[in-house]
């Protein structure tokens, strides 16, 4: 079967995937599944699978060059903006019912809170890559696009942060993500810093051989 044909025959299966956590919020707040402080339930499982595919869209890269699997690529944009979807549902719930709307205060929240500091830089820079994730946008900005998309690496250590100030106790489950953003950060940096020497060592046998981003 043709790469292609699996990526078109995949795609569908990972679009119900990354809906399926909003579909259970929905199936959940109809049926009155969401515990007893149902505000906080919305927030704390938006904010989670925010975060998630934000990780996740940072791993397809590394995964694509370990599996040797180019398609993967192919899933990265869906990811992404399921991200964004959670994070802006997650940002939602905190406008209209943590604060219903009162702008002053929010704005109050966000210099006074850290944890809300660190949550609302996350999701301001996932806006503009969202609105230019489409392949017009590619075009327009050509190489400024690569650049704009590595704020990227700066929202998801924002999430990270923002969760990690917002628990007090249980520090568990925010670790975890930090973790996994230092494996995924220390991978770039490792690339980088090996794709730094390969010009040098190519120039000196004869033949410099440009490098993958």
């Amino acid at each position: 079967m043709a790469t292609g044909s699996v990526v078109r025959r995949a795609k569908p299966f990972v679009f119900l995937a990354c809906l399926t956590p909003a579909l259970l919020l929905g199936w959940d707040a109809f049926t009155g599944g969401l515990g007893v402080n149902p505000i906080e339930d919305i927030t704390h499982r938006t904010g989670n699978w925010a975060l998630r595919l934000l990780l996740a869209t940072l791993a397809v890269t590394p995964i694509r060059r370990l599996a040797g699997w180019q398609p993967v690529i192919r899933f990265r944009r869906m990811l992404g903006l399921f991200a964004f979807f959670y994070a802006t549902l997650h940002f939602s719930t905190y406008l209209v019912f943590d604060h219903f709307f009162d702008l002053l205060l929010i704005l109050e929240d966000v210099a006074e809170r850290r944890y809300v500091t660190a949550g609302f830089l996350g999701f301001v820079l996932m806006i503009p890559l969202a609105v230019t994730s489409t392949r017009g946008w590619i075009r327009r900005l050509g190489r400024r696009w690569t650049a704009l998309h590595r704020l990227i690496y700066v929202s998801a250590a924002a999430g990270v942060v923002h969760f990690l100030w917002l628990v007090k106790i249980d520090l568990g489950e925010p670790l975890i993500y930090a973790a996994i953003l230092a494996v995924l950060l220390g991978a770039r940096a490792l690339r980088r810093f090996i794709g730094q020497g390969r010009p040098a060592r190519a120039e000196a046998g004869g033949a410099a051989q440009p490098t993958a981003r």
